[in-house]
């Protein structure tokens, strides 16, 4: 008998101090080069190591969007929202702490720090408290992510 594993917590299942880490991904410089297609950012402390040698950093560096990407992705594939994700409906108070480097392994730890409901939309805001930390430990980002949660449904309640 094969038995189906649910993913995605229903709002009600939300708590405040819930964390979950997910899993590590390194950045590659494909990734640096696809982004930079993708987002039309060719700025040359992204794409030209000889430039990028000159600045603060000595080399290349992702794109800040770039890593926010990346850990909305990573966030996703712990399976936590899979489908019960109304809407990513809020980035607040997100700060860019550290330079993400080709190369680097990031994870991300997200904690619950709020819920609310909001029956008339059919569930409720869970807002989550974001760290993306790199493979020494650095705190390379950090914010707050808002995001709309379904309820779960009355014949499964």
């Amino acid at each position: 008998m094969t038995q189906l594993i649910r993913r995605g917590f229903y709002f009600e299942e939300f708590q405040v101090g819930q964390r979950i880490q997910t899993v590590g991904r390194t950045v590659t410089e494909s990734d640096v080069v696809t982004f930079a297609g993708l987002s039309g950012d060719y700025n040359q402390i992204h794409t030209d190591a000889e430039f990028s040698r000159g600045t603060p950093f000595g080399e290349r560096i992702a794109h800040g969007l770039l890593g926010l990407s990346i850990a909305s992705g990573l966030a996703m594939r712990t399976g936590v929202l899979e489908g019960t994700v109304l809407a990513f409906r809020e980035i607040t108070e997100w700060k860019f702490v550290k330079p993400v480097l080709i190369g680097d392994t990031i994870h991300v730890e997200l904690e619950v720090v709020e819920t609310k409901a909001m029956p008339r939309i059919g569930g409720g805001i869970v807002g989550i408290a974001v760290e993306v930390i790199n493979q020494r430990a650095e705190v390379v980002m950090r914010g707050r992510w808002t995001v709309l949660v379904r309820s779960r449904p009355a014949e499964e309640a």
